[in-house]
């Protein structure tokens, strides 16, 4: 599987944030001290972090389908087995100095069952066309979240373990805007939960994240925190961006 690297992320001021953000147009940030939600006038300018973006990679296919529970073939209804992940995305629009929640938006997210195999793709070990698990899209509610049910994803060679996200406005539309990039699990959770079956019978990992060239260009910056619940983990990612 062949991927190209993303550009870096880097700490800034707020100020440094919105000239970053006027002259590239999209880009991810998460407020400081500051609830990412809010602005406090007369505050002190927190820092931010610019998100890096990352590579799409080879395997993004536009199914164009709607559902929050993306563990599921629509051909046949069966679910892929895995550890329940419950992730959401909440996104943000920064307008005059306040991040506000982003409406309206649509959300990808894509990444490998738990033996390493992307649906709908055809690749030298497997040929998944015309199934689509692990793939589907929703739309930001009135807070600017969109909710997903899947499982943590297994791993293949050359990679560390990750989810691909793509969020697009108006994706339909003449005039849209686009950020991709992709999120991270710590390698010690990660260990925790391929020890189990179905992820044990690919045996040990051959890529940890400080291996990964493409987790090195930020990744540290796209970490899911994810939290035990009854039955797997949960997840929530903030999410800021700027566009015209």
């Amino acid at each position: 599987m062949t991927h190209e690297d993303g550009p870096v992320g880097h700490l800034l001021s707020r100020r440094e944030v919105l000239a970053f953000l006027g002259a590239t147009g999209v880009a991810w940030l998460m407020a400081g001290s500051l609830n990412p939600r809010q602005a406090v006038a007369g505050a002190p300018e927190p820092s931010c972090v610019v998100r890096p973006e990352q590579t799409e990679g080879p395997y993004f296919v536009d199914e164009r389908l709607n559902r929050s529970d993306i563990r599921s073939d629509p051909a046949d209804g069966r679910i892929r087995p895995g550890t329940p992940l419950a992730l959401t995305l909440a996104i943000s629009r920064l307008s005059a100095g306040e991040c506000l929640p982003l409406a309206g938006a649509q959300v990808d997210i894509w990444h490998c069952d738990a033996l390493g195999v992307y649906s709908d793709v055809q690749d030298p070990h497997f040929n998944t066309v015309g199934q689509k698990f692990f793939r589907g899209y929703q739309i930001t509610d009135a807070r600017g979240e969109a909710r997903f049910v899947t499982v943590y994803p297994g791993w293949y060679a050359g990679r560390t373990v990750h989810i691909h996200f793509k969020i697009r406005t108006a994706p339909l539309a003449q005039r849209s805007f686009e950020f991709t990039s992709q999120l991270y699990f710590d390698d010690v959770l990660t260990d925790r939960v391929h020890a189990d079956p179905p992820y044990a019978s690919t045996g040990p990992r051959t890529a940890r994240n400080q291996h990964d060239r493409i987790f090195r260009r930020g990744g540290d910056q796209l970490m899911l925190a994810p939290t035990p619940v009854a039955d797997g983990y949960a997840a929530t990612f903030a999410i800021g961006l700027q566009f015209p």
